[in-house]
């Protein structure tokens, strides 16, 4: 059952109203784990909660996460989302980028996997941030885990459940000439774009999503993991993408999605080869940089599925134009139509018409409140109360978005998808 009531505004409702549905729906499957149901993940992080709480995380709080792909990290976020603010991390990142993060975060805890070595560690040594270790279930269904963690603190206060307005999400964006910028998302805003998701890609429970996306990017958070979830539909939560397992995984768990990036498709053409497949999948979604025309075409033909070009940014909550699934018409070279916010073209200060190009903007539920902590750049991002994407485009006369670029003089915010 899709959610699209206030009920659906934060995370918890999300879940609890999919586990009061289906709970024995399938929700997170994994490689080699079985499936946890809707009840199951709703437990499940009705039990971290408590163990959040338990090493002293309260609301407001940030917990900085540091794990792998896979059905744990999908369950963490999700699990530390209901209590405090999510900050997931790259598990990839040297010390002294853990360095970096971690001090403009200034996080209460953070999350590791039992028996990681990584620099992170050093990192939060030197700041006296809390470890708490997340411990897998390896016999239980995927994402079931335990915390633990070696100081006792005061008990946390919940001060409630969490609302929709409360920050869930904290990621930083990825401006390749100035500092990365903290980029606050709330529940709501989150719940309203994984709905815009879901109803664009015309989600509903049967739906099973293969998901081979980072999940300390928005990408694998909002289009792969929450739009599922909005839709009672269920995520193949791999280790990360690994074209030679690609149709392993399709075989296996018989996904009718996929969403990538184009290096991704790029590797998976060369990986299948040019002759056509059968397979589960009804569409291919791709996002965060443009698909040239070539691997669209070529991805239609070998799976014989219609590819859908969407485009986003972190600070819109991921999806802010998509194109539609058939009967309506795609346009290759084109992100589609708005699909959640708002989208017009700014030129010289004012809102220009159809067959104008100009800068991008956008504004809507899914679109965040502004930077963290940064005056001066939230100034520069909002215009009248639209936000500023830095990316040129056009709409043409049927509002369909075209030719969409990062001006090479401009490059004010990173996409980090």
């Amino acid at each position: 059952m899709s959610i699209d009531t206030d009920v659906g505004l934060t995370i918890r409702g999300l879940l609890e109203s999919q586990a009061a549905q289906t709970p024995d729906a399938a929700a997170l499957l994994a490689p080699g784990r079985d499936p946890i149901t809707y009840a199951q993940l709703l437990a499940q992080v009705e039990a971290a909660r408590t163990a959040l709480l338990g090493a002293g995380v309260c609301r407001g709080d940030r917990v900085a996460v540091v794990l792998p792909n896979g059905p744990g990290m999908a369950a963490a976020f999700l699990s530390t989302a209901d209590v405090a603010t999510c900050a997931p991390l790259n598990p990839a990142y040297r010390e002294s980028e853990f360095s970096f993060y971690l001090s403009d975060l200034t996080p209460k805890a953070i999350v590791v996997e039992q028996g990681l070595e990584s620099p992170v560690l050093a990192a939060a040594k030197e700041r006296s941030i809390p470890v708490i270790r997340l411990c897998s279930h390896r016999e239980g269904p995927a994402g079931s885990f335990w915390l633990e963690h070696d100081s006792p603190a005061a008990m946390g206060s919940p001060n409630g459940p969490p609302q929709p307005d409360d920050i869930a999400l904290v990621l930083h964006t990825s401006g390749t000439t100035s500092r990365p910028k903290q980029v606050p998302l709330s529940n709501s805003n989150l719940c309203r774009s994984a709905a815009h998701i879901r109803r664009a890609l015309e989600l509903t429970a049967a739906d099973r999503c293969l998901n081979m996306m980072p999940l300390f990017h928005i990408h694998g958070l909002a289009a792969a993991l929450l739009a599922s979830l909005s839709a009672g539909a269920s995520l193949v939560c791999t280790p990360g993408f690994y074209a030679p397992r690609f149709l392993e995984w399709l075989a296996e768990f018989e996904p009718t999605w996929y969403t990538a990036v184009p290096t991704m498709h790029q590797a998976i053409l060369a990986r299948v080869g040019d002759q056509p497949r059968s397979t589960s999948l009804r569409f291919i979604r791709s996002s965060s940089a443009a698909l040239p025309p070539q691997v669209m075409a070529e991805l239609e033909r070998v799976f014989s599925v219609p590819v859908i070009e969407a485009y986003g940014m972190t600070e819109a909550s991921h999806q802010m134009a998509s194109n539609p699934l058939p009967p309506a018409a795609r346009k290759p070279g084109s992100v589609g139509r708005a699909a959640g916010p708002e989208v017009a073209i700014l030129l010289n200060g004012s809102l220009a018409p159809s067959g104008s190009t100009g800068e991008i903007v956008i504004r809507g539920p899914n679109v965040m409140g502004g930077y963290v902590a940064n005056p001066e750049a939230n100034e520069n991002a909002f215009h009248a109360g639209w936000f500023r994407t830095g990316d040129l485009g056009r709409l043409d006369a049927r509002d369909g978005l075209s030719h969409v670029s990062l001006p090479e003089a401009d490059h004010r915010r990173g996409h980090s998808e």
